[in-house]
């Protein structure tokens, strides 16, 4: 059998078995097969196209300031309304757009594109638009919402594709007004947030950083790298220890570790690294995948996403440096001990939203 037949043969395997968090039948799988396939790129697909235009159940997660903001989702925001809350259409959309660009024909009939030209349109933009600058979310998605907002853009940005072109357009007004108001929260950011979720400062201006590297906005990729810096420079000895919570989806020390090797040159970093997580230059350094006991509860199923987060992690940092190589043997557990549960079909809670962590894995992974 050769080796792209194993490395199929081992995906589908483990999907169509559907193992549950917690066990380890997956233990001895290598770094070589983790592969984005047309199989695993039709599963990941399926979730957000299931979702987009699923308006309920649905999380607001806004300010209220009188009767009149008692709307429904998509009254409120016509383009990312599904999927359960505005973050996660949003990162679905870029879920969407980065798999329909590598395989097209998983859109083969088209019905996902024309739902993308109907929802994304200067018309929907400026509903969109009309409730940030709302006085009561002014703060709204701030900034793990508006990151994934910049990673679409990103994603729409490289693609030589006429309704991408158009959909960038008409986007564009949106992520500008984020790209300013995520400026000019930076320098009142006197502490960064370390947390294991949403709010998480890191992850926030990794993906930032990604988009501003891509499209070349120098001012706000100097903004980003250099608050950063300052945030995160003179840390020292994070504990793993203490990690995770029950139900993050992101590692504080590894979403760090990995922002600072976007924002400081090699050896800076590599010096930083061992004074920030010395640990990680062990050989026999090994780190426990999550477990998830309940996949119907929002909460529990966010540590699934965490195996991804940290696999994505684990993969960029991993290629800073030889001596580092060996977390991809922890990044590969990672993910393979909970791609088994990645499904559409998975419980609304965790479908809404993993595939897009499994993706961004992947992504790190193939750089």
């Amino acid at each position: 059998m050769n080796k792209l037949c194993l490395n199929i043969f081992i995906v589908v395997a483990l999907l169509l078995a559907g193992c549950k968090s917690g066990d380890k039948t997956n233990e001895k799988i290598t770094v070589e097969e983790i592969k984005l396939d047309e199989n695993l790129s039709k599963i990941i697909f399926s979730m957000p196209t299931h979702c987009i235009e699923v308006e309920y159940p649905n999380k607001l997660g806004q300010v209220l300031g009188s009767d009149a903001d008692l709307k429904s989702p998509k009254s409120l925001r016509p383009i990312f309304y599904g999927c359960f809350d505005w973050h996660s259409s949003v990162h679905g959309y870029w879920s969407i757009v980065k798999l329909m660009k590598q395989f097209p024909g998983l859109d083969a009939d088209g019905k996902v594109r024309a739902a993308l030209n109907q929802h994304i349109t200067p018309e929907n933009v400026a509903v969109e638009l009309a409730f940030f600058n709302d006085k009561n979310n002014l703060s709204f998605e701030r900034t793990y919402g508006w990151a994934w907002l910049f990673k679409l853009q990103e994603e729409l940005s490289t693609w030589e594709d006429a309704d991408a072109k158009r959909w960038k357009s008409s986007l564009q007004p949106l992520v500008d007004l984020l790209v300013t108001r995520y400026k000019e929260y930076l320098p009142k950011l006197v502490y960064p947030i370390r947390a294991g979720q949403h709010d998480n400062s890191a992850f926030s201006l990794s993906l930032s950083l990604d988009y501003a590297n891509t499209v070349g906005d120098d001012s706000f990729k100097q903004a980003l790298k250099e608050n950063s810096i300052r945030l995160f420079k003179d840390d020292k000895n994070c504990n793993l220890a203490y990690e995770p919570s029950g139900y993050d989806f992101l590692s504080p020390c590894l979403e760090e570790a990995y922002l600072m090797s976007k924002v400081l040159d090699k050896s800076e970093y590599i010096t930083w690294l061992k004074s920030f997580m010395p640990d990680l230059f062990n050989d026999e350094f090994k780190l426990e995948p999550a477990i998830v006991k309940d996949r119907s509860d929002g909460k529990l199923v966010h540590l699934d996403g965490l195996n991804y987060s940290r696999a994505a992690c684990l993969f960029g940092i991993s290629k800073m440096d030889p001596a580092l190589e060996h977390l991809k043997k922890d990044a590969v557990e990672h993910f393979n001990f909970s791609i088994g549960n990645l499904s559409a079909k998975d419980d609304y809670m965790g479908s809404h939203w993993l595939g897009t962590f499994a993706l961004y894995a992947l992504g790190r992974y193939e750089m």
